[in-house]
């Protein structure tokens, strides 16, 4: 039997005489407590540390903001994300402000952050010295990653604000101590974006070709006047960290005065205390390179003079120790002399030898002579003519002789010959007569001899 009392445990929800709270929805409910936490709390301002800083893909932020004792979930968007002047990283300290909400998906309250700060100059040092031990973990700031910086730049790049004092500065001491070409590349040095413009004027200035229409940097100056540690925290931004330590030209950092110091003046090839000092640093004394040009000038032709007198002295010192010249060709001298002497006797014998010798020849060629000699020649040649005559062979054909011949003109020496030229050519004393030769075996008159001339 069912208990009647109100408080008794039942089966199914019935109304209960006398209880006028109505059952609502969780929704309901997380409604009525998103409205009442605004309304009571609205527009605050939190203190704490970051934890489980997260970027979505989305572009918003979601993180946790805790002390001691409590933690509180937040949520920062995209629009204001993109308007902190620094990077949040877990640990840091910092003040939120915005609209105390709840999250009624997941039945928790959170802020909605819509600005947020650094919790005074000891949070800001800590994110520094906590960027600075990233940075140089890396590598970014040790001494092997620089580079000297050129004797006497061609041109000079520098990023800064067009209309400060840092530039006039800056090209006046240039003007003073070496005149140079100098480009310019303007960027805002302080505040929302500025960080970003030193980056881009940094990598724009190292991607430069080098026959471009703007000539391209042998040197680069990056520089900001003086300010407080919020006015320089641009150049402590690691997006111009990396630019300044990825250039390949050389850098001169020149941010603030001598006491301030910035990740950007760690990560140049070199810190000026001011940028007055960084273009006395990137340029040489022109007067004092003249001086100096002159000053080698006039040590160079000193030493040379030097040489000279010294060459001299030493010349002269050889000159007295070396014999005179007539100790040195004396014996020369006599020696040709000696020579000449000889000469002349040796070309009077030879001349005599000579006249001796054209006489005997001059006598063996008087007339008498010759004409003996030219008669004896003479009977010679008659003598080898007549035999030359005599071993003619047309000559015996005057004897009754004859000669045969072939078609080619040579003479057939036996009858077989004769045969087998077929036809023949007998050559007479007074002519020729062609004959052609029958291929008979027998002799014409076999008892008797011919009585016709021999065949030659």
């Amino acid at each position: 039997m069912a208990s009647s009392s109100p408080d008794a445990p039942r089966l199914v929800a019935e109304p209960v005489p006398g209880d006028n709270a109505l059952a609502v929805t969780v929704s309901e409910l997380a409604g009525r407590l998103k409205r009442v936490v605004e309304n009571e709390f609205g527009f605050v301002r939190l203190r704490g540390e970051i934890s489980g800083w997260k970027r979505a893909v989305s572009g918003h932020a979601y993180l946790a903001l805790k002390d001691e004792g409590a933690v509180i979930d937040g949520v920062m968007w995209k629009g204001q994300v993109n308007l902190l002047q620094f990077q949040p990283q877990d640990g840091i300290e910092v003040v939120a402000a915005g609209k105390l909400t709840t999250y009624p998906g997941r039945s928790k309250y959170q802020i909605v952050i819509e600005r947020m700060e650094l919790a005074g100059a000891g949070a800001l040092m800590a994110l520094l010295d906590k960027l600075r031990q990233k940075l140089a973990g890396e590598g970014l700031f040790d001494r092997e990653r620089k580079v000297r910086l050129p004797f006497m730049p061609r041109v000079i790049g520098v990023v800064t604000s067009p209309t400060g004092a840092v530039i006039r500065d800056i090209l006046h001491r240039l003007e003073d101590r070496c005149p140079t070409h100098v480009v310019v590349w303007p960027v805002k040095v302080q505040g929302e974006g500025s960080a970003q413009e030193v980056a881009s004027a940094v990598r724009g200035f190292d991607a430069m070709p080098a026959d471009g229409p703007v000539p391209r940097p042998d040197l680069v100056i990056v520089a900001r006047g003086g300010g407080s540690i919020e006015d320089l925290w641009s150049f402590n931004e690691e997006v111009v960290v990396r630019a300044v330590a990825d250039c390949s030209i050389p850098i001169i950092s020149a941010v603030g005065h001598e006491t301030d110091t910035t990740l950007c003046d760690h990560a140049a090839d070199l810190r000026a205390p001011t940028p007055t000092a960084a273009a006395e640093l990137a340029v040489p004394v022109l007067a004092d390179l003249r001086y100096q040009i002159e000053s080698h000038a006039a040590r160079t032709g000193r030493c040379a003079r030097r040489y000279v007198e010294r060459g001299r002295e030493r010349l002269d010192a050889l000159v007295r120790v070396l014999p005179k010249r007539d100790q040195l060709l004396g014996p020369q001298r006599q020696r040709v002399d000696d020579a000449s002497a000889r000469l002349d006797r040796g070309l009077e014998r030879r001349v005599v030898q000579a006249r001796g010798q054209l006489d005997r020849l001059g006598g063996a060629l008087r007339p008498a002579v010759l004409q003996r000699e030219l008669a004896r020649a003479r009977e010679q040649l008659e003598s080898i003519w007549r035999l030359v005559d005599s071993l003619n062979p047309n000559k015996v054909l005057e004897r009754g002789y004859a000669r045969v011949t072939g078609r080619a003109g040579d003479t057939l020496l036996s009858a077989a010959a004769a045969k087998g030229a077929g036809a023949v050519t007998i050559h007479f004393a007074d002519g020729s007569v062609d004959a052609k030769v029958e291929r008979g075996g027998g002799r014409a008159y076999p008892d008797k001899k011919p009585e016709q001339p021999s065949l030659l």
